[in-house]
């Protein structure tokens, strides 16, 4: 037991020596460099750039790259208008007993810089279809644009098959012949109502 109770404690003393070993040449390698250093910056003070960005006395103002800095007044006025709002084209169409619900959301969707054609199929009554053509007609603001047209000729529209298809593209081509300038075609029924105007405010 003593045996091992004097190995324990010569292997805890070297072990404390080579712990302390490393201090004496880390502190000599410590003030050899601030040693160095410190010789470097008084040797280059006579107007060269420092290596350390201080003096003796505390840092200098001069060193700083911000103080070198004068501000430039720039100014950049770039005139970008913006772009045209798209212009759309509508088609609206119902079918018998629409023709008030067509023209409230005709109202709702209206804005001078669109185009618009009305239609009611076949199913509809010629008393109903012959008010909506009056209503258009007679409409003082769609008298001053002329942007808003109604098929006369009433289409045979069901909802399933081509017919459908075909009053699609018979209002496309009026719009294209009679609307001018457009760039997207929108096709809605009569019970279709928008969330907002065509100017972005809530209805």
């Amino acid at each position: 037991m003593k045996k091992l109770k004097s190995y324990y404690m010569q292997v805890r003393n070297q072990q404390q020596s080579l712990d302390r070993k490393w201090i004496l040449p880390l502190a000599i390698g410590s003030i050899c460099s601030l040693f160095l250093l410190l010789l470097t910056n008084l040797a280059s003070s006579s107007g060269q750039t420092r290596l350390i960005p201080f003096s003796v006395y505390g840092f200098r103002s001069s060193v700083f790259v911000e103080s070198k800095i004068n501000p430039v007044s720039v100014s950049l006025t770039v005139s970008v208008s913006p772009p045209p709002p798209p212009r759309l084209a509508y088609l609206i169409s119902g079918s018998s007993g629409d023709g008030q619900m067509l023209k409230r959301t005709l109202m709702a969707l209206y804005h001078p810089n669109n185009q618009y054609v009305v239609h009611l199929d076949r199913e509809s009554s010629p008393e109903e279809r012959l008010d909506l053509s009056g209503f258009v007609a007679n409409h003082t603001l769609f008298q001053r644009f002329q942007n808003v047209r109604m098929i006369v000729k009433a289409n045979f529209v069901t909802y399933r098959g081509p017919t459908m298809v075909a009053n699609t593209l018979h209002a496309a081509a009026i719009l294209l012949r009679e609307g001018g300038d457009w760039d997207w075609f929108i096709n809605l029924s009569a019970s279709d109502y928008p969330l907002v105007t065509q100017d972005g405010n809530e209805i």
